[in-house]
């Protein structure tokens, strides 16, 4: 949804953007082409990504600047910031090159395991499966997958392992298929759920999220806006939980008659709903059918 991103925060106008979340550019260099007094500072976790896009946008000059680090990190990248920004984006999704990087993004990765978006954080994917308890493997499943058959998914990887460690991803996609019964194998692949919720757990993708998104809008200047893609139900309600109390102000008791806290709102919706991506990126792009953009304009 780069189009839609670019003229959600009216990078026409110009002015500085943060890319939370840079990736290999490709949003970072829309924002720059829209406008020649655009500047954007470009945030990412993984090092490999972030060296890449930095030659990608090196065309572009002194108009964008990187830092390395966690997009939640706020108090060090807005350090590199000369004045408030006028948009912020974070894309939570993974990047095409994550997913080619050979780290067990993918299913059919062979030989790696890892899912660690930094890979100079302390738990990997592998080490996750291989020792922790069943009951922690069953909850994150769970919770984070949503998957109805986290319990059954849990106790075929830890037989599995039983037998020799779980190396690889394309080994850890067959065990939790093998897990599923046939009749429930839909149109995705039967781990999905399990891998994203491992990705989830292994990077703390949800972990102060909520909190991330109020301290970073609070940096806006008036009238500058911030937008999120999510992927993930459980993303996309704790950004729009937090984008709704922004919009709301007031914290009072429904049941005082009167506002007593004089919290004031600090952001508007510029749409309700969360936009969804057109039929045909949909169609051009299938990874792209779960992406909700909400965007908040500050006041």
């Amino acid at each position: 949804m780069v189009r839609e991103v670019a003229e959600a925060l009216l990078a026409d106008r110009g002015g500085w953007f943060v890319d939370c979340t840079l990736g290999l550019g490709g949003h970072a260099g829309a924002l720059l082409r829209s406008s020649p007094e655009a500047c954007v500072l470009g945030v990412d976790r993984d090092p490999h990504a972030l060296a890449m896009a930095r030659e990608a946008l090196r065309p572009f000059g002194e108009r964008f600047c990187s830092v390395h680090a966690n997009f939640k990190d706020v108090a060090v990248w807005r350090e590199a910031l000369p004045e408030p920004p006028s948009g912020i984006l974070v894309d939570l999704g993974l990047s095409g090159y994550q997913l080619k990087s050979g780290r067990g993004f993918s299913f059919s990765d062979q030989g790696a395991l890892d899912m660690r978006m930094d890979p100079g954080e302390d738990l990997s994917a592998q080490a996750f499966v291989n020792e922790s308890p069943e009951e922690e493997i069953a909850r994150v499943i769970r919770q984070y997958g949503e998957e109805p058959m986290a319990r059954r998914i849990a106790r075929a990887i830890c037989e599995a392992r039983l037998q020799e460690p779980i190396e690889d991803a394309a080994t850890l996609a067959a065990i939790i298929s093998k897990a599923i019964p046939a009749r429930f194998h839909g149109r995705i692949h039967p781990a999905t759920r399990t891998f994203q919720a491992m990705r989830i757990h292994v990077n703390r993708e949800l972990e102060g999220l909520g909190d991330f998104v109020t301290e970073a809008a609070a940096l806006l200047r008036k009238g500058g806006r911030m937008a999120v893609l999510a992927y993930h139900s459980l993303e996309d309600r704790i950004v729009k939980q937090a984008f709704a109390a922004m919009a709301k102000g007031c914290v009072c008791p429904p049941r005082l008659p009167i506002c007593a806290c004089g919290k004031l709102p600090t952001l508007k919706l510029v749409a309700r709903k969360a936009i969804k991506p057109s039929a045909e990126e949909t169609g051009r792009n299938n990874a792209s059918r779960s992406a909700r953009l909400r965007v908040g304009e500050r006041l």
